[in-house]
Formats: structure tokens, C-alpha cells, sequence
């Protein structure tokens, strides 16, 4: 495969000729700091030059950053893996204000975070579905929750649910993680060793991608519930279940205007949360770079990314990729 990967970016590196058909002029594009925006952001840089003829040029950023650049400078024209939660209300205004388009979801159903246990547990104990059936059979998941670091917003809404629900009552005892990375590893090393292995989580990422885990019913969604849950100091905490988390493609509006066609193709550049922590995965696993993932994705989804693309980009594409 790696070698397959290599041979399609030298073809696409050796026809910039054929891809400047569209005569589509220079764009930049944001590729934020973790790992499936940086996918994200190599397959839409790809398929602009490759399809459509762009000169891209990639800029290094991150959410609110890239938000507040729109806001100050009108650049860069693609904001993508926008995670529309985490810009507060500058994203809204700059909508009011017509300078941003949102084009599409980038993600569907969206960036996904919850409670989950390996799905071996849940099919030998289908009780342990919801969170009920957890509390009421604590030795079925050795005792434990896994929570998220000190410092991250998950852990705010995690202690508020605890407490919501009595959690520590029940015979549970929650683990509070010193990183990221202890998180990630409890998980591996529980699912290897086919044990129990009961946490908070989030999507699309590596771990969700290598295990098969099975997200628990918490209940209904409840917004306003889950909003106050978000405030460390809310007084009287409720239990409501984690939504999806909105994750936008977004433009400028003169880039739409300048560049319709690859705005069209942008609108619908949509990858199932699934597939890319699949693909996430397949990098960690494979040590490849975004940009060899990128073309992995598209290798491996074609019946995906063709419905992005007008005619004559598909037609390249497929030549590159050999489809």
C-alpha cells in the first residue's frame, strides 16, 4: 500500500499541467493542530490541485485562531474541521456580518464523545447498554470510569455527570487520568487483554478506530442540561447524554464568489466520523504522514469522494488513483 500511496503522489506531482485545466487560482487553507484535520485538510488540498487546478497553500492554525483571522484579515479563504462549539460567538457574527459562508459538515455526524465499553463486554452482558445497567452490575466493568485529564472541558462535564448520577454510590470508582495519552493506553491495553474497559472517549480518533466500542446510553440529550453541565461551579448538575458536535467546512464569502466550483466540491467533502478514525487508524499504524492518509482515503473510498467532484475533476482524480 505505502508503495501504492507513493506512486500516486509522484503522478500527481508530474501533472500540474492537466490538473490547471480549470484555470482555478491561488487558496489557502487552514490545517489545524491535531490529527484528522490535518486528513482533512491533504485531501481537500489534493483534490483542489489535482481536480481542479489550485495553487494551495496550507496554513498552520487552530480554531479560534483561524476564526479570528477571517475576522481581522478575510483570510485564509477555507476554514475546515471547524469545530463551530469551540468560537464562541465570533463564528455567528462573522455569519451575520456576511465575510463566512458555512459550506457542509465535514464530519458526519459530527465529532462524537460519550461513555463507552468494548462491545465484547456489552454483547456477553447486553445490561451494561445503558448506564443503568452499569451502576447496577459495578464488578461487570471492574469498578472503574475512566475520566478525562484535569484541564480539558470533557473533565467538567464528566464530574458533573458523576455527581448527577451518584456514580461514586454505586461501587464505581473514577480514575482521573494525568494525560491524554494514559487515557488512549488504558484503553489498548484493556481491549487487547480482552477485559473491561469503561471511560470517556471521543471521535473520530485512533482508539475508536482500531477498537470496536460501544457507546453507552447516558439518556436523553437535554441542551440546556448539557450546557450547565459544561460549568464547573453549576450547582445542582443534571445527567443528559453527549450531542454531536457540529464540524463545518467554512469559506469566506469572496472565495465563494472567486472559486464557485470548489466551493461546490467543498460543500459536500463529507467523511463518515467512522471511516476517518479508520483511517487515523491506518496512519498510526502504518506511520504515514496526512498527506500519505489522505491518499490512502481516497484509494479506498471512491464511491465517497466522486460525488464530491464535477466531471472533469473526477476524470483526473481517477486517472491519479487509478480507479
Amino acid at each position: 500500500m505505502r508503495k501504492i500511496l507513493s506512486a500516486a503522489l509522484l503522478c500527481a506531482a508530474a501533472s500540474p499541467a492537466m490538473a490547471q485545466a480549470n484555470e482555478c487560482g491561488q487558496v489557502s487553507i487552514t490545517e489545524m493542530n491535531w490529527a484528522s484535520a490535518s486528513v482533512v485538510t491533504n485531501v481537500a488540498k489534493f483534490v483542489m490541485e489535482q481536480g481542479y487546478g489550485c495553487d494551495v497553500a496550507v496554513v498552520p492554525s487552530d480554531t479560534v485562531p483561524a476564526v479570528t483571522s477571517v475576522a481581522e484579515n478575510g483570510e485564509p479563504d477555507i476554514v475546515t474541521e471547524l469545530w463551530v462549539n469551540s468560537t464562541g460567538e465570533v463564528f455567528k457574527r462573522l455569519e451575520e456580518e456576511g465575510k463566512i459562508v458555512r459550506l457542509g459538515e465535514v464530519l458526519s455526524p459530527g465529532g462524537v464523545e460519550g461513555w463507552w465499553l468494548p462491545t465484547y463486554v456489552v454483547e456477553e452482558h447486553p445490561e451494561l447498554k445503558t448506564i443503568e445497567g452499569i451502576m447496577a452490575n459495578p464488578e461487570l466493568v471492574e469498578g472503574r470510569f475512566n475520566n478525562c485529564p484535569d484541564g480539558w472541558g470533557c473533565r467538567i462535564v464528566n464530574d458533573n455527570l458523576i455527581r448527577a448520577l451518584n456514580l461514586e454510590d454505586s461501587g464505581i470508582e473514577v480514575f482521573n487520568h494525568g494525560s491524554g495519552e494514559t487515557l488512549a493506553s488504558s484503553m489498548a491495553s484493556a481491549v487487547q487483554n480482552q477485559e473491561p474497559w469503561f471511560g470517556y472517549y471521543w471521535g473520530p480518533t485512533v482508539p475508536l478506530g482500531k477498537f470496536d466500542m460501544t457507546r453507552i446510553d447516558l439518556g436523553e440529550y437535554k441542551a440546556e442540561v448539557h450546557a450547565a453541565n459544561a460549568n464547573k461551579d453549576v450547582d445542582n448538575p443534571g445527567v443528559s447524554d453527549f450531542p454531536a458536535a457540529p464540524v463545518l467546512t467554512a469559506v469566506t464569502t469572496s472565495f465563494q464568489q472567486r472559486e464557485p466550483e470548489v466551493a461546490e466540491m467543498l460543500s459536500k467533502m463529507t467523511f463518515q466520523t467512522d471511516t476517518m478514525s479508520q483511517v487515523l487508524a491506518w496512519k498510526s499504524d502504518n506511520n504515514a504522514s496526512a498527506e500519505e492518509a489522505a491518499v490512502y482515503f481516497l484509494s479506498n473510498n471512491t464511491d465517497t469522494w466522486k460525488n464530491w467532484l464535477n466531471d472533469s475533476a473526477r476524470e483526473r482524480l481517477a486517472a491519479i488513483l487509478g480507479e
